[in-house]
Protein backbone atom coordinates (compact mmCIF):
# COMPACT_ATOMS: atom_id res chain seq x y z
CA UNK A 1 0.00 0.00 0.00
CA UNK A 2 1.72 3.67 -0.69
CA UNK A 3 2.07 5.45 2.09
CA UNK A 4 0.21 8.52 2.11
CA UNK A 5 2.09 11.96 2.26
CA UNK A 6 0.58 14.84 4.73
CA UNK A 7 0.67 18.00 3.02
CA UNK A 8 4.13 17.27 0.85
CA UNK A 9 6.17 16.26 4.16
CA UNK A 10 7.33 13.12 3.58
CA UNK A 11 7.84 10.27 5.99
CA UNK A 12 9.03 6.87 5.81
CA UNK A 13 8.59 5.18 8.74
CA UNK A 14 6.98 2.20 8.53
CA UNK A 15 8.89 1.22 5.30
CA UNK A 16 10.60 -1.90 4.94
CA UNK A 17 14.68 -0.57 5.18
CA UNK A 18 15.42 -4.38 3.19
CA UNK A 19 12.75 -4.03 0.60
CA UNK A 20 13.88 -0.03 -0.16
CA UNK A 21 17.29 -1.33 -0.99
CA UNK A 22 17.06 -3.53 -3.86
CA UNK A 23 21.18 -4.15 -4.36
CA UNK A 24 20.80 -5.76 -0.79
CA UNK A 25 19.22 -9.10 -1.34
CA UNK A 26 21.49 -8.91 -4.97
CA UNK A 27 24.53 -9.06 -3.14
CA UNK A 28 23.62 -11.36 -0.82
CA UNK A 29 23.40 -13.67 -3.38
CA UNK A 30 27.03 -12.89 -4.37
CA UNK A 31 28.61 -13.32 -1.12
CA UNK A 32 26.76 -15.95 0.47
CA UNK A 33 26.54 -19.84 -0.39
CA UNK A 34 22.29 -20.28 -1.90
CA UNK A 35 21.48 -22.24 1.15
CA UNK A 36 21.81 -19.89 3.61
CA UNK A 37 21.23 -16.68 1.92
CA UNK A 38 17.66 -18.69 1.62
CA UNK A 39 17.40 -19.77 4.99
CA UNK A 40 18.21 -16.09 5.76
CA UNK A 41 15.91 -14.03 3.32
CA UNK A 42 12.94 -14.47 6.03
CA UNK A 43 15.49 -12.75 8.56
CA UNK A 44 16.41 -9.73 6.51
CA UNK A 45 12.97 -9.04 6.02
CA UNK A 46 11.72 -9.17 9.75
CA UNK A 47 15.30 -6.90 10.54
CA UNK A 48 14.26 -4.28 7.44
CA UNK A 49 10.47 -3.99 8.64
CA UNK A 50 12.14 -3.44 12.30
CA UNK A 51 14.79 -1.29 11.37
CA UNK A 52 12.26 1.47 9.39
CA UNK A 53 9.48 1.39 12.34
CA UNK A 54 9.63 0.13 15.66
CA UNK A 55 13.30 0.48 15.88
CA UNK A 56 14.11 4.03 14.71
CA UNK A 57 11.45 4.81 17.30
CA UNK A 58 13.26 3.17 20.40
CA UNK A 59 16.73 4.70 18.77
CA UNK A 60 15.40 8.10 18.86
CA UNK A 61 13.94 7.84 22.19
CA UNK A 62 17.29 6.17 23.23
CA UNK A 63 18.78 9.15 22.22
CA UNK A 64 16.75 11.79 23.53
CA UNK A 65 17.13 9.72 27.27
CA UNK A 66 20.98 9.03 27.25
CA UNK A 67 22.12 6.91 30.22
CA UNK A 68 23.40 8.44 33.98
CA UNK A 69 25.27 7.03 36.09
CA UNK A 70 24.06 6.26 39.68
CA UNK A 71 27.21 6.15 42.86
CA UNK A 72 25.28 4.74 45.67
CA UNK A 73 22.14 2.36 46.23
CA UNK A 74 19.51 3.97 48.57
CA UNK A 75 20.86 2.20 51.69
CA UNK A 76 24.47 3.37 51.16
CA UNK A 77 26.17 0.57 49.53
CA UNK A 78 28.31 1.29 46.31
CA UNK A 79 26.66 1.09 43.26
CA UNK A 80 28.19 1.95 40.34
CA UNK A 81 25.84 1.48 38.11
CA UNK A 82 25.00 2.82 34.27
CA UNK A 83 21.33 3.10 34.29
CA UNK A 84 19.74 2.88 30.74
CA UNK A 85 16.52 3.79 29.35
CA UNK A 86 14.35 1.18 28.65
CA UNK A 87 14.24 1.79 25.10
CA UNK A 88 17.49 1.40 24.85
CA UNK A 89 17.20 -2.16 26.83
CA UNK A 90 14.74 -3.16 24.05
CA UNK A 91 16.98 -2.15 21.57
CA UNK A 92 19.76 -4.60 23.62
CA UNK A 93 17.40 -7.35 23.43
CA UNK A 94 16.80 -7.36 19.79
CA UNK A 95 20.62 -7.02 18.48
CA UNK A 96 22.28 -9.47 21.51
CA UNK A 97 18.75 -12.11 21.98
CA UNK A 98 16.80 -11.65 19.15
CA UNK A 99 19.14 -11.67 16.51
CA UNK A 100 22.62 -12.91 17.95
CA UNK A 101 24.55 -10.54 16.49
CA UNK A 102 27.61 -11.08 18.88
CA UNK A 103 27.17 -14.77 19.35
CA UNK A 104 26.83 -15.91 15.73
CA UNK A 105 30.52 -15.61 14.40
CA UNK A 106 31.62 -17.85 17.78
CA UNK A 107 29.04 -20.57 17.74
CA UNK A 108 26.26 -22.35 15.97
CA UNK A 109 22.36 -22.40 16.74
CA UNK A 110 22.26 -18.86 16.15
CA UNK A 111 18.96 -17.66 13.79
CA UNK A 112 18.03 -21.05 13.44
CA UNK A 113 21.57 -22.12 11.60
CA UNK A 114 23.75 -24.83 13.02
CA UNK A 115 27.06 -23.69 12.19
CA UNK A 116 29.12 -20.54 13.02
CA UNK A 117 27.84 -17.62 10.37
CA UNK A 118 30.37 -16.32 7.87
CA UNK A 119 31.06 -12.71 8.74
CA UNK A 120 28.72 -11.42 6.34
CA UNK A 121 25.99 -12.72 7.96
CA UNK A 122 27.05 -10.35 11.24
CA UNK A 123 28.01 -7.45 8.97
CA UNK A 124 25.13 -7.50 6.45
CA UNK A 125 22.42 -7.54 9.81
CA UNK A 126 24.81 -4.80 11.50
CA UNK A 127 24.36 -3.02 8.09
CA UNK A 128 20.66 -2.89 8.80
CA UNK A 129 20.37 -2.56 12.22
CA UNK A 130 22.83 0.31 12.07
CA UNK A 131 20.01 2.31 9.87
CA UNK A 132 18.45 2.99 12.82
CA UNK A 133 20.56 2.87 15.77
CA UNK A 134 24.44 3.42 15.74
CA UNK A 135 24.80 3.95 19.81
CA UNK A 136 24.28 0.06 20.27
CA UNK A 137 26.57 -0.97 17.75
CA UNK A 138 29.59 -0.16 19.70
CA UNK A 139 28.61 -2.86 22.65
CA UNK A 140 27.64 -5.18 19.91
CA UNK A 141 31.22 -5.16 18.19
CA UNK A 142 33.36 -4.50 21.60
CA UNK A 143 31.28 -7.67 22.92
CA UNK A 144 32.15 -9.71 19.46
CA UNK A 145 35.49 -8.45 18.95
CA UNK A 146 36.40 -9.23 22.88
CA UNK A 147 35.00 -12.40 22.13
CA UNK A 148 37.15 -12.97 19.38
CA UNK A 149 40.41 -11.76 20.80
CA UNK A 150 40.11 -13.91 23.88
CA UNK A 151 39.54 -17.35 22.25
CA UNK A 152 42.42 -16.66 19.86
CA UNK A 153 44.83 -15.39 22.29
CA UNK A 154 43.55 -16.41 25.84
CA UNK A 155 44.22 -19.67 27.84
CA UNK A 156 41.46 -22.20 27.77
CA UNK A 157 40.51 -22.29 31.20
CA UNK A 158 39.85 -18.42 30.76
CA UNK A 159 37.95 -19.04 27.66
CA UNK A 160 35.93 -21.75 29.01
CA UNK A 161 35.35 -19.68 31.78
CA UNK A 162 33.79 -16.86 29.98
CA UNK A 163 32.79 -17.74 26.67
CA UNK A 164 29.22 -19.08 27.26
CA UNK A 165 28.31 -16.27 28.89
CA UNK A 166 29.50 -13.85 26.04
CA UNK A 167 27.75 -15.78 23.54
CA UNK A 168 24.16 -16.15 25.21
CA UNK A 169 21.36 -15.03 23.81
CA UNK A 170 19.51 -14.65 27.35
CA UNK A 171 19.75 -11.00 28.75
CA UNK A 172 19.89 -12.36 32.49
CA UNK A 173 23.25 -14.27 31.58
CA UNK A 174 24.74 -12.17 28.58
CA UNK A 175 28.21 -10.84 29.53
CA UNK A 176 29.22 -7.63 27.63
CA UNK A 177 32.60 -6.44 26.25
CA UNK A 178 34.32 -3.62 25.96
CA UNK A 179 38.03 -1.96 25.12
CA UNK A 180 39.28 0.22 27.97
CA UNK A 181 42.96 2.25 25.98
CA UNK A 182 42.45 5.47 25.94
CA UNK A 183 43.98 7.48 28.52
CA UNK A 184 45.09 11.18 29.12
CA UNK A 185 48.61 10.72 28.14
CA UNK A 186 47.45 8.10 25.22
CA UNK A 187 45.50 8.47 22.79
CA UNK A 188 46.61 6.88 19.13
CA UNK A 189 50.29 6.89 20.97
CA UNK A 190 49.67 3.99 22.73
CA UNK A 191 53.43 3.34 23.65
CA UNK A 192 52.67 6.31 26.13
CA UNK A 193 50.07 4.39 28.49
CA UNK A 194 50.83 4.57 32.19
CA UNK A 195 48.24 2.20 33.77
CA UNK A 196 50.33 -0.44 35.75
CA UNK A 197 50.22 -4.16 36.70
CA UNK A 198 51.18 -5.02 40.06
CA UNK A 199 51.45 -8.70 40.82
CA UNK A 200 50.29 -8.79 44.37
CA UNK A 201 49.25 -11.85 46.92
CA UNK A 202 49.04 -14.00 43.91
CA UNK A 203 47.01 -12.60 41.53
CA UNK A 204 47.52 -9.34 38.64
CA UNK A 205 45.97 -6.07 40.01
CA UNK A 206 45.74 -2.97 37.51
CA UNK A 207 46.50 0.69 38.62
CA UNK A 208 45.51 4.12 37.05
CA UNK A 209 42.88 6.61 34.88
CA UNK A 210 41.21 5.12 31.73
CA UNK A 211 40.07 8.05 30.03
CA UNK A 212 37.34 7.19 27.42
CA UNK A 213 36.02 3.49 28.02
CA UNK A 214 32.61 3.03 25.61
CA UNK A 215 30.65 0.48 26.80
CA UNK A 216 31.44 1.62 30.60
CA UNK A 217 29.90 -0.58 32.85
CA UNK A 218 30.88 -4.00 30.15
CA UNK A 219 31.16 -7.19 31.87
CA UNK A 220 34.12 -7.87 30.69
CA UNK A 221 36.91 -5.53 28.84
CA UNK A 222 40.24 -5.95 27.51
CA UNK A 223 42.66 -3.49 28.48
CA UNK A 224 46.52 -2.38 28.34
CA UNK A 225 49.23 -2.23 31.21
CA UNK A 226 52.20 -2.31 32.02
CA UNK A 227 53.49 -4.38 34.07
CA UNK A 228 55.55 -2.95 36.76
CA UNK A 229 59.39 -2.45 35.75
CA UNK A 230 58.53 -3.09 32.48
CA UNK A 231 59.89 -2.12 29.05
CA UNK A 232 58.49 1.54 27.89
CA UNK A 233 56.83 1.78 24.52
CA UNK A 234 53.98 -0.60 23.03
CA UNK A 235 56.61 -3.64 23.41
CA UNK A 236 56.05 -3.56 27.44
CA UNK A 237 52.53 -3.17 27.21
CA UNK A 238 50.67 -6.57 28.40
CA UNK A 239 46.80 -7.83 27.65
CA UNK A 240 44.60 -7.95 30.59
CA UNK A 241 40.77 -9.13 30.88
CA UNK A 242 39.35 -6.93 33.58
CA UNK A 243 35.88 -8.57 34.98
CA UNK A 244 33.17 -5.91 36.39
CA UNK A 245 32.48 -8.35 39.48
CA UNK A 246 34.49 -10.93 41.19
CA UNK A 247 33.86 -14.83 41.02
CA UNK A 248 31.57 -13.09 44.88
CA UNK A 249 30.04 -10.94 43.22
CA UNK A 250 31.58 -7.63 44.71
CA UNK A 251 32.47 -5.15 42.59
CA UNK A 252 36.12 -5.09 41.30
CA UNK A 253 37.94 -2.83 42.50
CA UNK A 254 37.75 0.12 40.01
CA UNK A 255 35.09 3.31 39.76
CA UNK A 256 33.31 5.05 37.03
CA UNK A 257 33.68 8.94 37.51
CA UNK A 258 32.00 10.48 35.28
CA UNK A 259 30.53 9.96 31.82
CA UNK A 260 31.15 11.73 28.68
CA UNK A 261 28.72 14.09 27.31
CA UNK A 262 29.40 13.48 23.65
CA UNK A 263 28.27 14.87 20.30
CA UNK A 264 26.20 11.82 19.18
CA UNK A 265 26.28 8.13 20.24
CA UNK A 266 24.34 9.57 22.92
CA UNK A 267 22.30 6.10 24.00
CA UNK A 268 25.31 4.24 25.22
CA UNK A 269 27.68 5.28 28.06
CA UNK A 270 30.93 6.38 27.34
CA UNK A 271 32.84 6.89 30.73
CA UNK A 272 36.09 7.66 32.78
CA UNK A 273 37.20 4.88 34.63
CA UNK A 274 39.78 4.65 37.55
CA UNK A 275 41.62 1.66 38.69
CA UNK A 276 42.49 1.04 41.80
CA UNK A 277 43.95 -2.40 42.09
CA UNK A 278 41.58 -4.08 40.36
CA UNK A 279 41.96 -7.83 39.65
CA UNK A 280 42.61 -8.81 36.28
CA UNK A 281 43.88 -11.46 34.20
CA UNK A 282 46.68 -12.06 31.46
CA UNK A 283 45.42 -12.80 28.51
CA UNK A 284 48.16 -14.26 25.81
CA UNK A 285 52.24 -13.49 26.38
CA UNK A 286 53.54 -11.07 28.40
CA UNK A 287 54.50 -8.30 27.38
CA UNK A 288 52.85 -8.72 24.00
CA UNK A 289 49.65 -7.44 24.56
CA UNK A 290 49.91 -4.47 21.96
CA UNK A 291 49.89 -6.69 19.24
CA UNK A 292 47.37 -9.20 20.61
CA UNK A 293 45.18 -5.97 21.00
CA UNK A 294 45.45 -4.78 17.21
CA UNK A 295 43.35 -7.70 16.42
CA UNK A 296 40.42 -6.37 18.36
CA UNK A 297 41.19 -3.00 17.15
CA UNK A 298 41.20 -3.94 13.38
CA UNK A 299 37.88 -6.04 14.06
CA UNK A 300 36.66 -3.01 15.74
CA UNK A 301 37.78 -0.91 12.59
CA UNK A 302 36.12 -2.88 10.10
CA UNK A 303 32.70 -2.86 12.22
CA UNK A 304 33.43 0.69 12.44
CA UNK A 305 33.45 0.62 8.61
CA UNK A 306 29.93 -1.30 7.83
CA UNK A 307 28.36 1.14 10.73
CA UNK A 308 29.44 3.68 8.42
CA UNK A 309 28.38 2.59 5.39
CA UNK A 310 25.05 1.49 6.61
CA UNK A 311 24.17 4.62 8.01
CA UNK A 312 25.02 6.01 4.48
CA UNK A 313 22.50 4.03 3.21
CA UNK A 314 20.29 5.06 5.86
CA UNK A 315 20.70 8.59 3.90
CA UNK A 316 20.28 7.48 0.84
CA UNK A 317 16.81 5.55 1.74
CA UNK A 318 15.60 8.93 3.43
CA UNK A 319 17.01 11.24 0.46
CA UNK A 320 15.40 8.87 -2.05
CA UNK A 321 12.13 8.58 -0.36
CA UNK A 322 11.81 12.38 -0.18
CA UNK A 323 12.75 13.23 -4.09
CA UNK A 324 10.34 10.76 -5.11
CA UNK A 325 7.22 12.21 -2.84
CA UNK A 326 7.97 15.69 -2.42
CA UNK A 327 6.30 18.40 -4.91
CA UNK A 328 8.32 21.75 -5.83
CA UNK A 329 8.05 24.25 -8.36
CA UNK A 330 5.52 22.21 -10.36
CA UNK A 331 7.92 18.72 -10.42
CA UNK A 332 9.11 15.68 -7.92
CA UNK A 333 12.49 16.58 -6.74
CA UNK A 334 13.65 13.13 -7.91
CA UNK A 335 13.00 15.37 -11.73
CA UNK A 336 15.55 18.35 -10.47
CA UNK A 337 18.77 18.26 -12.86
CA UNK A 338 20.79 19.70 -9.86
CA UNK A 339 19.39 16.74 -6.97
CA UNK A 340 19.22 14.30 -9.83
CA UNK A 341 22.89 14.69 -9.80
CA UNK A 342 23.87 15.66 -5.98
CA UNK A 343 22.01 11.77 -5.19
CA UNK A 344 23.63 10.25 -7.66
CA UNK A 345 26.69 11.26 -6.37
CA UNK A 346 25.47 10.49 -2.89
CA UNK A 347 24.63 6.98 -4.01
CA UNK A 348 28.30 6.27 -6.17
CA UNK A 349 30.05 6.90 -2.39
CA UNK A 350 27.25 4.80 -0.10
CA UNK A 351 27.60 1.91 -2.77
CA UNK A 352 31.64 2.19 -2.87
CA UNK A 353 31.37 1.31 1.26
CA UNK A 354 29.33 -1.40 1.06
CA UNK A 355 31.11 -2.93 -1.75
CA UNK A 356 34.55 -2.29 0.07
CA UNK A 357 33.13 -3.91 3.73
CA UNK A 358 31.00 -6.86 2.08
CA UNK A 359 34.34 -7.81 -0.13
CA UNK A 360 36.52 -7.53 2.93
CA UNK A 361 34.03 -9.74 5.19
CA UNK A 362 34.62 -12.62 2.89
CA UNK A 363 38.10 -11.54 2.55
CA UNK A 364 37.97 -12.19 6.87
CA UNK A 365 36.36 -15.41 6.22
CA UNK A 366 38.95 -16.72 3.89
CA UNK A 367 41.34 -15.74 6.53
CA UNK A 368 40.31 -17.15 9.48
CA UNK A 369 40.17 -20.25 7.81
CA UNK A 370 43.97 -20.20 7.12
CA UNK A 371 43.93 -18.60 3.70
CA UNK A 372 47.31 -16.29 3.79
CA UNK A 373 46.21 -14.30 0.82
CA UNK A 374 42.93 -13.17 2.49
CA UNK A 375 44.65 -12.30 5.52
CA UNK A 376 47.18 -9.36 3.63
CA UNK A 377 44.23 -8.32 2.19
CA UNK A 378 42.53 -8.01 5.25
CA UNK A 379 45.18 -6.03 6.96
CA UNK A 380 45.42 -3.91 3.75
CA UNK A 381 41.62 -3.28 3.01
CA UNK A 382 40.25 -2.82 6.76
CA UNK A 383 42.44 0.73 7.58
CA UNK A 384 41.37 1.63 3.90
CA UNK A 385 37.83 1.15 5.15
CA UNK A 386 38.21 2.87 8.16
CA UNK A 387 39.93 5.55 6.35
CA UNK A 388 37.12 6.45 3.85
CA UNK A 389 34.46 4.74 4.51
CA UNK A 390 33.96 6.77 8.05
CA UNK A 391 34.46 10.27 6.47
CA UNK A 392 32.13 9.79 3.59
CA UNK A 393 29.56 8.92 5.90
CA UNK A 394 29.62 12.12 7.31
CA UNK A 395 29.32 14.09 4.23
CA UNK A 396 26.81 11.84 2.47
CA UNK A 397 24.76 12.35 6.33
CA UNK A 398 24.85 15.77 5.67
CA UNK A 399 23.88 15.87 1.86
CA UNK A 400 20.68 13.73 3.04
CA UNK A 401 19.87 16.61 5.77
CA UNK A 402 19.99 18.96 2.90
CA UNK A 403 17.89 16.65 0.61
CA UNK A 404 14.90 17.21 3.36
CA UNK A 405 15.83 20.92 4.01
CA UNK A 406 14.86 22.52 7.20
CA UNK A 407 12.75 19.26 9.21
CA UNK A 408 16.23 17.53 8.65
CA UNK A 409 17.93 20.28 11.01
CA UNK A 410 15.26 18.82 13.28
CA UNK A 411 15.33 16.33 16.24
CA UNK A 412 11.96 14.81 15.28
CA UNK A 413 13.45 12.99 12.33
CA UNK A 414 16.81 10.70 12.13
CA UNK A 415 18.91 13.14 9.71
CA UNK A 416 20.47 15.00 12.77
CA UNK A 417 21.13 11.95 14.88
CA UNK A 418 22.65 10.47 12.04
CA UNK A 419 24.61 13.36 11.25
CA UNK A 420 25.72 13.31 15.05
CA UNK A 421 26.84 9.49 14.98
CA UNK A 422 28.16 9.54 11.59
CA UNK A 423 31.24 11.80 12.86
CA UNK A 424 32.65 9.00 15.74
CA UNK A 425 33.55 6.71 12.63
CA UNK A 426 36.56 8.75 11.81
CA UNK A 427 37.65 9.36 15.63
CA UNK A 428 37.47 5.94 17.27
CA UNK A 429 40.10 3.07 17.07
CA UNK A 430 42.29 5.71 15.28
CA UNK A 431 41.71 9.11 13.34
CA UNK A 432 42.21 9.44 9.78
CA UNK A 433 45.70 10.61 9.84
CA UNK A 434 46.79 7.52 11.75
CA UNK A 435 44.66 5.10 9.88
CA UNK A 436 45.75 6.61 6.77
CA UNK A 437 49.35 6.02 7.25
CA UNK A 438 48.73 2.38 8.69
CA UNK A 439 47.72 1.65 5.18
CA UNK A 440 50.88 2.52 4.04
CA UNK A 441 52.66 0.55 7.54
CA UNK A 442 50.60 -2.55 5.68
CA UNK A 443 52.37 -2.13 2.57
CA UNK A 444 55.71 -1.20 3.81
CA UNK A 445 55.76 -4.07 6.63
CA UNK A 446 53.62 -7.11 5.18
CA UNK A 447 53.96 -6.19 1.59
CA UNK A 448 50.62 -6.26 1.08
CA UNK A 449 50.47 -4.09 -2.01
CA UNK A 450 51.45 -6.73 -4.54
CA UNK A 451 49.12 -9.09 -3.26
CA UNK A 452 46.27 -5.95 -3.31
CA UNK A 453 47.22 -5.37 -7.02
CA UNK A 454 47.51 -8.90 -8.30
CA UNK A 455 44.09 -9.73 -6.89
CA UNK A 456 42.44 -6.58 -8.44
CA UNK A 457 43.89 -7.86 -11.96
CA UNK A 458 42.03 -10.99 -11.01
CA UNK A 459 39.04 -9.47 -10.29
CA UNK A 460 38.73 -7.43 -13.26
CA UNK A 461 39.38 -10.36 -15.47
CA UNK A 462 35.96 -11.79 -14.37
CA UNK A 463 34.18 -8.76 -14.18
CA UNK A 464 31.68 -7.41 -16.17
CA UNK A 465 33.90 -4.90 -18.24
CA UNK A 466 34.69 -4.58 -22.02
CA UNK A 467 38.31 -5.30 -23.20
CA UNK A 468 38.22 -1.54 -23.86
CA UNK A 469 37.07 -0.77 -20.60
CA UNK A 470 38.86 -3.02 -18.39
CA UNK A 471 42.23 -1.46 -20.59
CA UNK A 472 41.38 1.98 -19.12
CA UNK A 473 40.66 0.27 -15.52
CA UNK A 474 44.28 -1.40 -15.87
CA UNK A 475 45.82 1.94 -16.82
CA UNK A 476 44.82 3.34 -13.98
CA UNK A 477 45.41 0.59 -11.64
CA UNK A 478 49.40 0.64 -12.73
CA UNK A 479 49.16 4.86 -11.87
CA UNK A 480 47.34 4.34 -8.52
CA UNK A 481 49.77 1.08 -7.31
CA UNK A 482 53.08 3.36 -8.46
CA UNK A 483 52.15 5.97 -5.99
CA UNK A 484 51.12 3.80 -3.38
CA UNK A 485 54.65 2.60 -3.73
CA UNK A 486 56.34 5.62 -3.79
CA UNK A 487 54.63 7.09 -0.56
CA UNK A 488 55.14 3.86 1.37
CA UNK A 489 58.84 3.75 0.32
CA UNK A 490 60.09 7.32 1.17
CA UNK A 491 58.84 8.99 4.64
CA UNK A 492 59.37 12.56 3.55
CA UNK A 493 55.70 11.53 0.95
CA UNK A 494 53.93 11.34 4.58
CA UNK A 495 52.15 14.30 3.76
CA UNK A 496 50.81 12.56 0.78
CA UNK A 497 49.41 9.69 2.81
CA UNK A 498 45.24 11.15 2.83
CA UNK A 499 45.57 11.56 -0.91
CA UNK A 500 46.86 8.49 -2.27
CA UNK A 501 44.92 5.98 0.51
CA UNK A 502 41.73 8.01 -0.83
CA UNK A 503 42.79 6.99 -4.90
CA UNK A 504 44.19 3.55 -4.01
CA UNK A 505 40.09 3.03 -1.55
CA UNK A 506 38.80 4.80 -4.95
CA UNK A 507 40.41 2.11 -7.17
CA UNK A 508 39.85 -0.73 -5.46
CA UNK A 509 36.26 0.13 -4.80
CA UNK A 510 35.37 0.04 -8.46
CA UNK A 511 37.08 -2.62 -9.08
CA UNK A 512 34.91 -4.68 -6.55
CA UNK A 513 31.98 -2.78 -7.90
CA UNK A 514 32.51 -3.98 -11.25
CA UNK A 515 33.02 -7.35 -10.05
CA UNK A 516 29.42 -7.62 -8.29
CA UNK A 517 27.73 -6.27 -11.27
CA UNK A 518 29.03 -9.73 -12.94
CA UNK A 519 27.94 -12.03 -10.57
CA UNK A 520 24.82 -10.29 -10.41
CA UNK A 521 24.23 -11.03 -14.21
CA UNK A 522 21.20 -9.46 -15.54
CA UNK A 523 21.59 -5.87 -13.80
CA UNK A 524 24.29 -3.93 -14.41
CA UNK A 525 23.79 -1.03 -12.34
CA UNK A 526 27.34 -1.53 -10.39
CA UNK A 527 29.46 -1.34 -13.48
CA UNK A 528 27.88 1.69 -14.08
CA UNK A 529 28.95 3.01 -10.35
CA UNK A 530 32.24 1.58 -10.75
CA UNK A 531 32.27 4.08 -13.85
CA UNK A 532 31.46 6.91 -12.21
CA UNK A 533 33.66 6.22 -9.55
CA UNK A 534 36.81 5.92 -12.02
CA UNK A 535 35.76 9.26 -13.79
CA UNK A 536 34.71 11.47 -11.04
CA UNK A 537 36.92 10.26 -8.50
CA UNK A 538 39.99 9.13 -10.60
CA UNK A 539 40.41 10.52 -14.06
CA UNK A 540 41.45 13.96 -14.73
CA UNK A 541 38.60 16.21 -15.56
CA UNK A 542 38.02 19.60 -16.82
CA UNK A 543 35.99 21.27 -14.42
CA UNK A 544 34.85 24.39 -16.76
CA UNK A 545 33.34 21.41 -19.34
CA UNK A 546 29.84 21.54 -19.79
CA UNK A 547 28.64 18.23 -18.86
CA UNK A 548 26.50 16.45 -21.15
CA UNK A 549 23.23 16.30 -20.55
CA UNK A 550 20.78 13.44 -18.54
CA UNK A 551 20.74 10.40 -20.25
CA UNK A 552 18.27 7.81 -19.37
CA UNK A 553 20.96 5.84 -17.24
CA UNK A 554 20.73 8.47 -14.48
CA UNK A 555 17.25 8.18 -13.83
CA UNK A 556 17.42 4.35 -13.82
CA UNK A 557 19.96 4.38 -11.14
CA UNK A 558 17.55 6.20 -9.14
CA UNK A 559 14.82 4.61 -9.79
CA UNK A 560 17.31 1.60 -9.02
CA UNK A 561 15.95 -0.70 -11.63
CA UNK A 562 18.03 -2.69 -13.97
CA UNK A 563 20.46 -1.15 -16.57
CA UNK A 564 21.19 -2.37 -20.17
CA UNK A 565 24.27 -2.29 -21.35
CA UNK A 566 23.85 0.37 -23.58
CA UNK A 567 22.98 2.71 -20.40
CA UNK A 568 26.49 1.45 -19.32
CA UNK A 569 28.24 2.30 -22.38
CA UNK A 570 26.37 5.76 -22.01
CA UNK A 571 27.98 6.29 -18.90
CA UNK A 572 31.27 6.30 -20.11
CA UNK A 573 30.33 8.16 -23.43
CA UNK A 574 29.42 11.00 -20.99
CA UNK A 575 32.81 11.35 -19.66
CA UNK A 576 34.89 11.00 -22.73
Amino acid sequence: MAKAIYRNIPDSQGNNAYQQDPDFARLLSVYLPAELRDHLEPVFQELGALTGDELEVLAREADRNPPTLRFRNRDGSDAQMVVKHPSYQRLEYYAFSRFGLAAMSHRGNVLGWPEIMPPLVKYGLTYLFVQAEFGLCCPLSMTDALTRTLRKFGDQELINRFIDDLTSQDEDTLFQGAMFMTEQDAGSDVGAITTEARFEDGVWRLYGDKWFCSNADADLAMVLARPSGGDGGTKGLTLFLLPRRLPDGSLNRYRLIRLKDKLGTRSMASGEIVLEGAEAYVVGEPGNGFKQMTDMINMSRLSNGVRSAGMMRRSINEALFIARNRVAFGRKLIDLPLLKRQLVKMMVTAEQGRSMVFHTAECLRRADQGDAVAAKLLRILTPLIKFRTTRDARKVAADGMEVRGGCGYIEEWSDARVLRDAHLGSIWEGTSNIVALDVFRAIRREQTLPVLSEHLQQLLSESALSDSERQRFESVLEQVTAAAERVAGDNTLEADARRIASALYNFTSAVFLAWEAARIGDDLRRLALAKLVLSHKLLPRDPLKPEAGDGDWLAALLAETPLSRDQVDAVWDEVD
